[in-house]
């Protein structure tokens, strides 16, 4: 697989930058106060919440199961963080896996570079399209393809209910500042989680562990755990690393509304003490899953 770069379709980046350019005017125009940031912050962690358990955790990992309606809910609010369908987020993300670091991996910033691997690759056209192949447990869902061909209509949708709600106010905060925001906070883990923060476990790749990123995206900061062991609900593996997207997957799964948490096991858990190395089996595991529901 070729990764370098074919060239990026500046039309179509044009959303991007301009709702990065409406973020940085919004102060200028609503001038910020308790209200429209707690909006903004509230925002941001709900759709985060969208990513990590739903577009991450579930849809590229299957780490736990559900309901076919809650999954759409899942795929529902993914999708309004912009950042575009789950079938096409979790195959390329599934790929990532297969390829971690390596020449053939699509944002390694240890191979192509930071801003490459924080937000470059997605821009390039050959990764506009959904790999079908590597979600094929997916794609048998009716609703979950019409959502991936049309992920724009959960954050238009999002934008106009804020405009209607709270007016130029809501809309600028709510969902220009939290959008783009939310953006980079996701990015962050395809770029700084494999330069910055500490190395629990030896695998192939760069993946690192880091308090800060965890605060910022929910849990994901854990991911050199998550390297090490793919497939599980929790990436925060021990008590004391921050994880609410698992909190919040625990309490989801108390009111029914999801099932089967996968956890890592005891000899996981234990495999750094023993200098313990990824085995291939662990990312099949979770790189190839099952069906969820």
């Amino acid at each position: 697989m070729d990764t370098k770069a074919t060239g990026i379709p500046w039309l179509r980046t044009i959303p991007l930058l301009a709702v990065h350019a409406v973020a940085i005017a919004t102060p200028f125009i609503v001038p910020a106060s308790w209200g429209w940031v707690a909006l903004a912050v509230a925002l941001y962690y709900a759709r985060m919440f969208g990513i990590t358990a739903g577009y991450h955790r579930y849809f590229s990992h299957r780490a736990y199961r559900t309901s076919r309606a809650f999954q759409l809910v899942l795929a529902s609010l993914g999708a309004s963080a912009s950042q575009k369908g789950p079938l096409w987020w979790a195959g390329h993300h599934r790929d990532h896996h297969r390829y971690s670091d390596t020449a053939d991996d699509i944002h390694s910033p240890l191979v192509q570079g930071f801003w490459w691997s924080h937000m470059g690759w997605f821009m390039d056209r050959r990764w506009e399209a959904t790999k079908l192949e590597r979600v094929k447990d997916l794609a048998r869902f009716p609703e979950l393809v019409w959502i991936d061909r049309n992920w724009w209509v959960p954050p238009t949708t999002l934008a106009v209910v804020l405009f209607l709600a709270g007016g130029w106010g809501a809309l600028l905060w709510g969902f220009f500042v939290s959008t783009a925001v939310l953006w980079h906070g996701t990015f962050l883990i395809n770029s700084l989680a494999h330069l910055l923060g500490s190395r629990r476990y030896e695998t192939s790749d760069g993946s690192r562990n880091s308090l800060t990123l965890s605060i910022l995206t929910m849990g994901e900061g854990w991911h050199n755990n998550h390297h090490f062991y793919p497939g599980t609900a929790n990436q925060g593996f021990f008590w004391w690393e921050w994880d609410p997207s698992y909190y919040l997957l625990r309490l989801f799964s108390a009111l029914r509304l999801v099932s089967d948490l996968r956890t890592p096991p005891a000899r996981v858990l234990t495999a750094h003490r023993a200098a313990g190395t990824i085995r291939p089996e662990m990312v099949a595991a979770a790189v190839e899953p099952s069906a969820g529901v």
